[in-house]
């Protein structure tokens, strides 16, 4: 049987990812979330952003690794950029 390594990368990609769910659902515990209508072409709550800026953030990693032979520090970089944009005027 084969296990995962669990290396420290990707142990604190995991523990940030369930620290960021565990944060949401507090904040949205503590105050909901209205939909409104960003630059996105689709009214959507903090939730939904979060869940378009992970997935697009796999895709913008992806294409990094897969299109350049650059570090993977400046794709993450720019996936915490996208995030906080989209998080704020998304």
């Amino acid at each position: 049987m084969a296990w995962m390594s669990w290396t420290l990368p990707t142990a604190l990609f995991f523990i940030s990812i369930a620290t960021i769910l565990v944060g949401m659902t507090v904040w949205q515990l503590v105050s909901p979330s209205m939909e409104r209508r960003g630059f996105l072409p689709l009214a959507t709550t903090r939730g939904d952003r979060l869940f378009i800026g992970l997935l697009s953030s796999a895709f913008i990693h992806l294409a990094f690794v897969a299109l350049t032979d650059a570090s993977i520090a400046i794709a993450t970089v720019l996936c915490v950029i996208w995030m906080l944009i989209l998080m704020r005027w998304g």
